[in-house]
């Protein structure tokens, strides 16, 4: 199962200061991959789509917030491939729709709001039971494609090429992503992490779990363990889809220096966090860092945020 995707290529970031400190910085542009289906989503979402279609399901549900990059690429990718979708959404509607959720609806995905309560028992097999009950046999993926799939297919994000970095950064939500690279990453690289979640220390636990149970079940991984990795919690703005001043127009110079747009709610967050880090003396002289650009882009029209 597959879709017209391009090449994600990588692009060297001519930066005065990394060049000041005897450090490369290259962004891998999984941005460019699909119009819609693209970042870390796909992946996250291929195995799952394989699954879902192997065992005969016709309908998705998955969920997310309102401003959920795999909401609009769960919604994108069941149109695509003829699935109908289901999206649970944390919190009450709001009019008018940001622009991930009115994409959502252009792609016939039905949206389903359900109490913050009620969204935090989302994996539970209670929820599961009266979602089910309410709209049929349904194929659930997790909030951000966050299982073994998930995690598998993140594993595909790491090419060949990618083992003459010494470190892979990467924004953090579920940190799926981050398990996946971590687990195909040689032992002397590692992956910095950059939660864009408040309070964002708690996914070692989740990644851990997550990396653990992988390896456990003998799916594909060309290392015995992972290699090393960190989370930095610093750089959250306040939390999810939460964005200040100065993010934002580090985000535009950014974009007009560099010719590489940053979506605001992952992706410019951990660039900003690896150029402070960089101002900070945090790498080495000859490190060569890849940062992954994890799409998004839509969530970047000016009114969906609240300041």
């Amino acid at each position: 199962m597959s879709l017209n995707f391009v090449p994600p290529p990588t692009q060297k970031i001519d930066s005065e200061i990394a060049s000041s400190l005897g450090v490369e910085l290259y962004v891998l542009r999984l941005d460019l991959m699909h119009p819609w289906v693209n970042g870390n989503k796909w992946y996250k979402l291929k195995y799952n789509l394989a699954e879902a279609k192997e065992k005969g399901y016709t309908k998705l549900l998955t969920f997310g917030g309102a401003y959920s990059n795999h909401i609009f690429a769960t919604a994108a990718a069941g149109k695509l491939l003829g699935f109908t979708t289901i999206g649970v959404i944390r919190g009450e509607e709001t009019l008018p729709l940001n622009s991930t959720l009115s994409f959502a609806l252009q792609q016939d995905m039905q949206l389903v709001y359900v109490d913050r309560q009620t969204y935090r028992n989302k994996h539970s097999s209670e929820l599961h039971a009266d979602l089910k009950k309410r709209f049929g046999e349904v194929f659930i993926i997790p909030e951000g494609g966050s299982n073994l799939n998930g995690v598998r297919g993140c594993l595909e994000i790491v090419t060949a090429a990618m083992q003459v970095f010494d470190t892979v950064c990467v924004a953090c939500g579920t940190a799926t992503t981050l398990a996946g690279i971590a687990l195909a990453l040689n032992p002397k690289q590692r992956v910095l992490g950059f939660p864009i979640l408040k309070n964002g220390g708690f996914l070692a636990q989740d990644i851990d779990n997550l990396m653990q149970n992988y390896l456990a079940t003998g799916l594909p991984a060309p290392y015995s363990s992972p290699a090393p990795w960190e989370l930095i919690c610093d750089y959250h703005f306040g939390g999810y889809a939460k964005v200040k001043d100065d993010l934002l127009l580090f985000s535009q110079q950014f974009t007009q220096t560099h010719g590489i747009p940053l979506d605001q709610v992952y992706t410019a967050k951990m660039f900003y966090g690896v150029m402070d880090l960089l101002n900070q003396g945090y790498f080495s002289i000859g490190d060569r860092l890849l940062l992954i650009h994890t799409g998004g882009l839509q969530g970047n029209t000016i009114l969906d945020f609240k300041f």
